[in-house]
């Protein structure tokens, strides 16, 4: 039975530079999707590539004293290296240079013109260099790019520009009757209420400007808009031919299945391309997906705030797996996701090291500790087997259910779910204790079978997203890797299978001043001088409340709390219903922040929770304390949190 198709492709980076932790999450999320639909047995194709042309990219090579090719080859080659470092399974790297890229670009251009499509004009407006986009002043934000903030400079030249209005409301019939489109929804209500329902402009194509771009071969003073160039790469890279002459590749590949790309280029993906794609009279892509940003610590990341992460250098400090799985761990599925040192070297040390890598160890050394390492299932259950199993084979289809929505990072935590299960069932069992009696060999055997069974089917479910990791896991088990069909069967084991007598430490603990030490060593803060202008004092004045006596403070009870579950209050526009772990116990607690937090980003955060309020009932929902936020003066809420890691149930004095 032929296998069915699925393409999947990334934004093309552009090589205005090296490529940062936030850029590289994107490439590292197609290829757990990838992996995952390889997994399913689906004939896949993930392409990815560079973006090369424009003023921006001319200017750089200027400033470098080198030619804009000479500077596209090398950070085109820097960008392949990052990809290659990270184990990214890509079929396809392609260059807006390339010379059939570039051929099919004229040829597409001329296509668009001889159908009227395209017509010459002059421009005359706001211009915003690194976006390579044009706006007009009421599309400006205090006078800036809407996109990235920046200045834009007056432009007048003559130029091409395409007829968008002709196709609008063609486009905007096809996205209401196909509601996954655009995904998440937020990004599709934004693209139809700020740009095709006001209606669209038409859109500038060609540049005279500069010379940095494809020749318009039919108008040489003119070289190709960047945005129509480098959207072009997903059909030219496949085999794509506007003369009828498409490759068979592009027969089989197209419509994608899926463009994943960054939030902030939605706008080109989900209505400047599927306007060129009408134009051409091809299908659209089933689904553009436009994911959030990875942020540091203090912000979107940038060089000029010299808070930039990159991946090679976190590779350094934790492997490859670890960043992996933190990219695509900590990142939710519509808001934006937050990457720290601190936080690295936590989720390595507890999730990593801990979860994962202890029981990994745990199991192969109890295995030679007691049987010299052979691991045979003498069947001698007990209802707490019954319990993991079902558990373990629950496992799949839940992860299967969070990949078909593009849950990655919920998929992850449900693999995980699985080896903290595992964990628990060893408390459950104490195969300790079960050594010490002779005459519950048997049993012991069949406990740490099970666990060794459970663990190759984790290790399975993780292959996608930590693929080195599972490499690694089989290896010591002596076990062979199986398909995502074979999960639907525990036992597969081979009984008698004998495992590595060195087990391997997966994920070595770190500590956390050490890290911060090399880093602080390898990026050491710039202190600011006297002569730099001091920015603005962000501050808030709020209505002073009557005093209170140190005996009322002393009534207020405040604790650590962290965030095990979390749910939206069901016809509620502002409450979230958390289940907070505070000490032993486990409290749930309404919060009025689902402005400002999703359910997913919630769950795993430690909180200042207020914990002898007494309960109430919100929205009919017992809650059983407060969680403390800080609200700025436009209604931003942030969760007050401990700075160091603190643990749950700890008092806030």
């Amino acid at each position: 039975m032929e296998k069915q198709k699925y393409y999947i492709t990334t934004a093309i980076a552009y090589t205005s530079g090296k490529p940062h932790i936030g850029n590289t999450y994107e490439i590292v999320l197609a290829d757990a999707i990838a992996r995952y639909k390889r997994q399913q047995g689906y004939d896949v194709f993930f392409q990815t590539g560079t973006d090369e042309h424009g003023q921006k990219i001319e200017l750089k090579a200027a400033e470098a004293g080198i030619t804009p090719k000479e500077f596209v080859d090398n950070v085109s080659g820097e960008i392949k290296g990052i990809w290659d470092l990270m184990n990214t399974s890509y079929d396809k790297f392609i260059r807006t240079t390339d010379a059939d890229h570039e051929k099919q670009v004229q040829k597409i251009f001329k296509k668009m013109y001889a159908k009227g499509d395209i017509y010459k004009g002059h421009y005359e407006g706001m211009y915003c260099t690194p976006c390579e986009s044009f706006f007009t002043e009421s599309q400006l934000v205090d006078g800036k790019c809407p996109d990235c903030g920046r200045p834009c400079v007056p432009a007048k030249e003559e130029a091409y520009f395409f007829k968008m209005s002709k196709y609008a409301d063609r486009l905007i019939e096809h996205i209401n009757t196909h509601p996954e489109f655009i995904q998440p929804e937020s990004r599709k209500n934004e693209m139809m209420n700020n740009f095709l329902l006001p209606g669209l402009q038409d859109l500038c194509v060609s540049r005279t400007s500069f010379k940095w771009g494809i020749p318009v071969d039919f108008d040489p003073g003119h070289v190709v808009y960047v945005w129509l160039d480098a959207l072009t790469n997903y059909i030219t890279g496949i085999g794509y031919d506007c003369d009828g002459e498409s490759t068979e590749q592009f027969q089989k590949n197209w419509p994608a299945d899926l463009h994943l790309i960054g939030k902030d280029i939605i706008r080109f993906h989900t209505i400047y391309w599927p306007i060129f794609l009408m134009s051409l009279d091809l299908p659209l892509p089933k689904q553009v997906f436009g994911h959030p940003w990875l942020l540091q610590g203090d912000g979107k990341m940038s060089k000029s705030k010299g808070n930039v992460l990159y991946a090679d250098e976190l590779v350094e400090f934790f492997g490859v797996d670890a960043v992996r799985y933190f990219v695509l761990h900590e990142m939710p599925f519509e808001n934006d996701g937050v990457i720290t040192w601190e936080l690295m070297v936590e989720r390595l040390n507890s999730e990593l090291a801990n979860t994962l890598g202890n029981l990994v160890n745990r199991t192969i050394s109890m295995s030679n500790k007691y049987f010299g390492g052979v691991v045979e299932n003498k069947g001698t259950a007990e209802p707490v087997d019954d319990d993991l199993k079902e558990f373990v084979l629950s496992i799949p289809a839940k992860v299967d259910a969070k990949m078909e929505k593009l849950r990655v990072a919920d998929a992850i935590t449900e693999v995980f779910s699985l080896f903290k299960r595992c964990n628990k069932y060893i408390d459950e069992t104490m195969p300790w204790a079960l050594a010490k009696d002779e005459t519950r060999q048997d049993r012991l055997a069949t406990v740490l079978y099970n666990l060794v069974e459970s663990i190759c089917i984790g290790a399975t479910l993780l292959e996608s997203f930590m693929p080195e990791t599972t490499e690694k896991i089989l290896a010591q088990l002596h076990a062979g890797k199986r398909t995502l069909e074979d999960l639907k069967t525990f036992g597969l084991y081979e009984s008698g299978t004998k495992v590595t007598e060195a087990p391997e430490i997966l994920f070595a603990r770190l500590k956390l001043d050490e890290v911060m030490a090399k880093v602080a060593e390898r990026h050491p803060q710039v202190e600011e001088t006297q002569e730099q202008p001091l920015e603005e004092e962000n501050v808030i004045d709020v209505e002073a409340k009557p005093e209170i006596t140190f005996e009322d403070f002393e009534k207020l009870q405040f604790q650590v709390g962290e965030i095990i579950a979390c749910e939206a209050v069901k016809k509620s526009r502002k409450l979230l219903c958390s289940q907070v772990k505070i000490g032993s116990q486990v409290r749930q607690i309404v919060s009025g922040i689902k402005s400002s937090y999703s359910p997913e980003e919630m769950v795993g955060k430690k909180v200042m929770v207020l914990t002898n309020l007494k309960p109430a009932k919100l929205a009919g929902i017992l809650s059983e304390g407060m969680i403390l936020c800080a609200e700025d003066a436009d209604g931003n809420l942030a969760l007050v949190a401990p700075e160091k890691d603190m643990p749950a149930g700890a008092e806030i004095c």
